[in-house]
């Protein structure tokens, strides 16, 4: 049988060879991109039912969008949309809310974090009346474009863009779910020794981490927990998960939460490859999405599930009410956009456990900060290897 990180660079090499024939480099599409037939995207109609219609969306100075109701969303993202994790789940969501409303959908994948804004005027100008920026590093582009061509957006972890009516923040809020996470492996590992391997420190990420060890440690104070950043904007680095995560198994982790996107694969790699210190399996507990198809049985643990479909379906029900943005659309354990996934591998008495504390968390008898600082995540470690930037 191949390999995970195997099944993935084959994915991974296919992937570059059409990003190759689109004229980019290094995953990113470049600016000159947003004019050939190939870099550009593909308009969807989500349902069978809905006439595929041209939307022109015209620059305008008025402080309102132009947008009455909504009949086409699009959404853009950094890296392929086959990920098992955000991008992946972002496209997913997307088109889950775009089919449940009846919307076409564009989408706009494997951008990178260069510039971005070519491709986002592109999804302007097919008129989108909704663009979802489905990355931080999309946060400055984003509401210049929507000022420029007078189109809602949506961005990410950043409510202090907020503009009522044009700009709106969608932040998860995966904190519970990590805790529930930490308690599970804290009470899975046989050696007291956990491993939190992460692709960067966006506030996401670091919520997670620190809901992770408050979990971990509320299950078992004298739990340690072994800390390692794979760079500081690591996230397609599959080969650097990799190397990283086997030193954690080396040093003793026999449970890695594993915060990726694509460098997840490699994580998956090292701990199908490398046996804990008594012997046994790793076990891994992921983020995201569930990597349940592509993980050879035995190993997956868990994971932090996210879903965005009833955030983007909110977005589109605010604008057509004239409130989008008005407030924040978060994603948390109370409605279920936050959860942990249940795999056999988890007993079912710990199962009934772990439902017990989510119930406690939604109604606030166990209180989990949402801890977005990065040194206040390293603060909660037993130790920390993390990659210069």
């Amino acid at each position: 049988m191949k390999s995970v990180l195997g099944r993935w660079l084959a994915v991974v090499a296919v992937l570059t060879l059409v990003a190759a024939a689109c004229g980019n480099s290094g995953g990113s599409t470049s600016s000159s991109a947003a004019t050939s037939t190939t870099a550009t995207p593909a308009t969807t109609v989500a349902t069978a039912t809905t006439a595929a219609t041209t939307v022109t969306t015209a620059a305008s100075s008025t402080t309102e969008p132009v947008v009455e109701k909504v009949k086409k969303i699009a959404i853009a993202t950094p890296e392929q949309g086959n990920d098992f994790g955000w991008n992946q789940q972002g496209i997913d969501s997307a088109k889950a809310a775009a089919a449940a409303l009846g919307l076409q959908i564009e989408v706009a994948d494997g951008l990178g974090y260069d510039d971005v804004r070519p491709i986002l005027r592109e999804l302007a100008g097919n008129g989108a009346d909704l663009i979802i920026a489905h990355a931080s590093g999309f946060n400055t582009a984003a509401p210049e474009i929507a000022e420029e061509f007078n189109v809602p957006v949506a961005i990410v972890d950043n409510p202090g863009a907020v503009k009522p009516g044009l700009v709106a923040d969608y932040t998860t809020s995966p904190q519970g779910g990590a805790y529930l996470a930490g308690y599970l492996a804290a009470k899975m590992s046989r050696d007291n020794k956990l491993g939190i391997v992460v692709s960067g420190e966006p506030p996401s990420w670091n919520a997670q981490s620190a809901g992770f060890a408050d979990g971990a440690r509320a299950a078992n104070s004298n739990v340690k927990l072994l800390y390692a950043v794979i760079g500081p904007a690591a996230y397609s680095d599959a080969a650097g998960a990799n190397r990283v995560t086997s030193a954690l198994i080396a040093a003793g982790a026999d449970v890695i939460f594993g915060q990726g996107d694509g460098a997840s694969f490699g994580m998956l790699e090292a701990i199908e490859t490398n046996k804990a210190a008594d012997g046994g399996k790793v076990l891994f507990i992921d983020v995201i999405g569930n990597k349940t198809s592509v993980a050879k049985p035995g190993y997956l643990l868990s994971s932090v599930l996210w879903d965005f479909t009833g955030a983007f379906e909110r977005m589109v029900a605010d604008i057509d009410a004239g409130t989008f943005g008005q407030s924040n659309y978060d994603l948390s354990l109370a409605d279920g956009s936050i959860d942990l996934l249940k795999t056999d591998l988890i007993p079912a008495d710990l199962w009934a456990e772990i439902q017990t504390l989510k119930q406690k968390i939604i109604d606030g008898q166990i209180k989990v900060e949402a801890v977005t600082d990065a040194g206040a995540v390293r603060a909660r470690m037993s130790s920390v290897n993390a990659a210069k930037g």
